[in-house]
């Protein structure tokens, strides 16, 4: 298959944040523990070793016991938990939300990033057994930011009926009213075998799940078991009751907020955007639904919109008792995430990475070892037809990353039969008031002004004759400038990047199996840069 990649500073899609980050600059080093290179991850996994119990591990086995029941739970992934108990098994993780039907395409992206890595360590570090795991963010709030998916340049969304739309823990939601979407899911895909087998992935996760962290499990199981992939939610009292200890820290002595705010305000300091704030208290409280944060006054903690409140004893006492109803929030996730799993490395997004690296203090106030950061794969997918496309059209794949308009005018100038670049002419200008300006010293200073307003009136007249005759130029060649923005729309769909627009199945359709095989043996996570694949015509 051929493959191309750029460097992701070229795609303008990035952070500044994250693009330093990737380049090690020496002003953020401050916030991560350890680079992500594969030599760093020895001290790691000692670091790691040395700090997590064999009673967490039982813990975490047990649990993923439990949530793997009624499931057909493939031998690689069986294997991977009942490994996760020895002390020399660790995990290397990613979350997300509970998209509908995945999401966008970089759900397989981050998935398979993890899986990547697990076999680069162990063939790094034989003595050593790693793990994948698939956190589910069962305890998120935003329905209106998983209830869809676009295929074919349509959105399908899902309209729930029950006031689960209203539910904060999207885990809990019932899959009621997916049928819906179903069908018209069913009739968008067409027929075939890759389509037959997508449309029963839907219907098997979503009709005959009950909740949509039940129909989760199915689908990422369902597309990764073969791989070892251990899915997990965290919701489990069995789970949150080893992190009552640091539930406690937060509750009492306001700990995130307290070692979080020093690293919020130099990123700021350093010009980057600060990607959360954090509260003082960074834990919601769960029950019957409702996932509301926990605010502490006048020495009481009350439950926000809530007819609830208890004193410091009373507070601690439901900590104690039903730990499952104490949610963190963005900013203790990953500390409950690292004190649950033996993990070495998260990876994510660039916006994922952006919150993380906010927490280094915190976790050091915790005496948790802060895991690597490791910014997920990113691709741009294309047809053997869009990729002859866009070589006749003369653009090369780090053109299309450009805005339209750019793109548009940088072609129409290439392939005018005139030069639509005033750039000589400007020059030329800018050399005869030149001459002005030492004339009007010579004469009279006054006279500047008047020059330096005539250089400019000139000069805009110029830029304004140049913009009418690329104008000119585009209705001219309106068919070439018609392609150009056919093909940047169907591989930049809503002009973003086409991971976070389209969705898997949409090529699943057309190549099946093949995507994921594709998507295996070229995504390095290692390999810091931006891949653009392309699949041959069927």
């Amino acid at each position: 298959m051929p493959i191309d990649c750029i460097s992701y500073s070229e795609t303008n899609y990035f952070s500044k944040l994250i693009l330093d980050y990737l380049d090690k600059k020496e002003e953020l080093s401050p916030f991560y523990n350890r680079f992500p290179e594969i030599g760093n991850f020895e001290a790691q996994i000692k670091e790691k070793q040395q700090s997590f119990s064999a009673e967490n591990r039982q813990v975490l086995v047990e649990s993923l016991q439990k949530q793997y029941e009624g499931f057909d739970v493939s031998e690689a992934t069986l294997a991977n938990i009942q490994a996760l108990s020895k002390s020399t098994t660790f995990t290397i993780t990613t979350g997300h939300q509970l998209n509908l039907f995945t999401g966008p395409l970089y759900f397989l992206y981050k998935i398979i990033s993890v899986i990547n890595l697990t076999k680069i360590l162990k063939k790094e570090h034989p003595d050593y057994d790693f793990v994948p795991i698939y956190w589910m963010a069962t305890e998120d709030h935003d329905f209106a930011e998983i209830n869809y998916f676009n295929l074919n340049g349509k959105k399908f969304q899902w309209n729930s009926t029950e006031k689960g739309a209203e539910i904060d823990a999207v885990g809990y939601l019932s899959t009621e009213g997916l049928d819906e979407v179903f069908e018209l899911f069913s009739a968008e895909i067409g027929g075939g075998n890759n389509a037959d087998y997508l449309k029963s992935l839907f219907k098997n996760a979503y009709l005959e799940h009950t909740n949509l962290t039940e129909a989760t499990r199915y689908l990422a199981n369902e597309l990764f078991k073969q791989y070892g992939l251990v899915i997990m939610g965290a919701q489990q009292a069995d789970l949150k009751k080893l992190f009552v200890p640091y539930a406690e820290n937060e509750l009492l002595e306001q700990r995130s907020f307290e070692n979080t705010k020093e690293k919020t305000e130099k990123l700021s300091n350093l010009g980057y955007n600060v990607q959360v704030n954090p509260r003082e208290i960074n834990l919601f409280y769960l029950n019957n639904g409702y996932r509301e944060r926990i605010i502490k006054r006048d020495g009481k903690y009350y439950v926000h919109e809530k007819q609830i409140e208890w004193t410091k004893d009373e507070i601690l006492a439901e900590l104690h008792e039903n730990p499952q109803y104490f949610s963190p929030n963005v900013m203790m996730r990953p500390l409950y995430q690292e004190v649950i799993l033996p993990n070495l490395c998260y990876i994510g997004g660039g916006g994922e990475l952006a919150y993380w690296l906010e927490l280094k203090d915190y976790f050091e106030a915790e005496n948790v070892p802060f895991p690597m950061l490791l910014l997920r794969n990113s691709a741009l997918l294309q047809s053997e037809k869009q990729k002859e496309k866009r070589e006749k059209l003369d653009i090369s794949n780090k053109e299309l990353f450009l805005k339209q308009h750019e793109l548009i005018n940088r072609k129409v100038r290439k392939i005018s039969n005139i030069d639509i670049d005033f750039s000589k002419q400007k020059e030329h200008l800018q050399k005869q008031f030149e001459e002005m300006y030492e004339l009007a010293e010579k004469t009279d200073k006054s006279f500047l002004g008047a020059v330096k307003a005539q250089e400019v009136k000139q000069l805009k007249g110029l830029d304004h004759l140049e913009k009418r005759l690329l104008k000119a130029q585009k209705r001219k060649l309106k068919d070439e400038v018609s392609r150009i923005a056919d093909l940047q729309n169907q591989l930049f769909p809503n002009r973003s990047l086409q991971e976070r627009q389209t969705n898997f199945s949409e090529v699943y359709a057309v190549y099946g199996q093949e995507l994921l095989d594709t998507l295996f043996e070229h995504l390095n996570p290692l390999e810091q840069h931006f891949k653009i694949l392309t699949f041959g015509t069927k």
